[in-house]
């Protein structure tokens, strides 16, 4: 992470830097009106001046000015050339198992959000597609996992909901070496942090849903890349699968990426200073937040990201019950599954967000009953502190 001055974005870059292009990326004031703010175009068809020859839109699911605009906001946030948008985070991830072929292998973290565990699992089995889930923290791991028919390794940074934080460079090299794609999952980080494509990677998956749409009122996903001929197949998948975001929702989305710098630098606020206290929390047996020293991976994501983000989670000696009642106790953070909204959000992995892994096997990755996971909002975080605070007495002492 640098001090002083953001040096992410050079002053010669011709679109300015990422605050710039946050507000000002893809959009420009209506031709016809001079609005100012993208339009909703809500329209499902377009007028072509003669049979074939359109005006560069000719069906709201192939194509839409709204969506366009959301879509080139997005890909320059992330430095990339394309950018697709989807009509939710899983419809992105779908779209890129949409690139494999029966008989294809897949190398996944084992802590990935529990939503990408069960399309792996338990959708793709009928498909003749093999996963295997290993700790992609260890690169040995992930070399031995991968084989003549590993087409893609999947890889979350910092992961869901432990804060894993791999090196990007290092897995895409890795897999480059196998002739696999490197697909990366930024929702976490967002670009604002992180930017996987400068590392290496080939594809970055967003889950629109979280930071991007900054509060918690749309839904949608994105995938963006460099490369012409991954677009290409994306835009065809996009298209013939329907699964796009309707106008209203880009519009949504494209206002929340304009606010994107100034709300992640308080979400990282907020969420360094409660894990700090976490940490010395006598009821409170680990921290897990990038931004703190004992975190095993801080140095890799100080190089790799800059600053830490606002996600953390922390696990408390207590049982699954016990944990439920902590949760089910805070008054400021809201228990509801999600994040990355201007709101504080607080949760239990092993009853929600991944309830879909089997026990034991979530036990395996780390996942202990007694973990929660919070995305640190925007409020004071004095209150923050104090909410959680009562919450782990009240929850430990019932």
């Amino acid at each position: 992470m640098t001090d002083g001055e953001d040096e992410r974005d050079g002053p010669g870059e011709p679109d300015g830097r990422i605050e710039t292009r946050a507000i000002h990326a893809g959009q420009t004031p209506d031709d016809e009106t001079g609005a100012v703010m993208t339009p909703i175009y809500a329209s499902s068809t377009y007028a072509q001046d003669a049979p074939g020859e359109d005006r560069g839109f000719e069906y709201s699911r192939t194509g839409n000015p709204t969506r366009t605009a959301l879509e080139a906001n997005l890909a320059s946030l992330e430095g990339a050339e394309y950018g697709r948008a989807f009509a939710s985070g899983m419809g992105s991830i779908n779209t890129v198992l949409n690139l494999l072929e029966a008989g294809d292998h897949v190398v996944a973290g084992d802590d990935v959000y529990g939503g990408t565990h069960r399309l792996f699992r338990q959708v793709y089995k009928d498909y003749d597609l093999a996963f295997s889930f290993v700790d992609t923290t260890d690169h040995g791991a992930v070399e031995t996992a991968m084989s003549p028919e590993t087409d893609l390794l999947w890889v979350e940074t910092p992961t869901n909901p432990l804060l894993r934080v791999n090196d990007i460079a290092a897995l895409s090299d890795v897999a480059h070496d196998h002739d696999a794609l490197c697909a990366v999952d930024n929702t976490f980080a967002t670009p604002y942090l992180q930017r996987p494509l400068e590392f290496g990677a080939d594809v970055v998956s967003h889950s629109l849903t979280k930071y991007l749409g900054g509060h918690s009122d749309v839904v949608g996903g994105a995938l963006v890349t460099d490369d012409p001929d991954l677009d290409e197949r994306f835009g065809f998948y996009q298209n013939s699968v329907g699964a796009t975001p309707g106008p209203f929702e880009a519009f949504l989305v494209l206002r929340g990426t304009k606010t994107l710098p100034v709300r992640m630098d308080r979400h990282c606020e907020n969420a360094r200073t409660l894990a700090a206290w976490l940490a010395d929390h006598p009821d409170v047996a680990r921290v897990y937040y990038p931004g703190l020293s004992s975190h095993p991976h801080h140095e890799l994501a100080a190089a790799q990201m800059a600053d830490f983000g606002g996600m953390l989670s922390f696990e408390l000696e207590a049982t699954l019950e016990e944990t439920s009642e902590v949760v089910s106790a805070t008054e400021v953070f809201t228990l509801a599954e999600s994040l990355g909204g201007v709101e504080s959000l607080v949760e239990q992995p092993a009853s929600m967000t991944h309830a879909a892994i089997p026990r034991a096997e979530r036990l395996d990755a780390g996942l202990r009953d007694g973990l929660v996971r919070v995305s640190v909002g925007l409020e004071h975080v004095e209150d923050l502190r104090a909410d959680l605070e009562a919450a782990i007495d009240a929850g430990l002492q019932g």
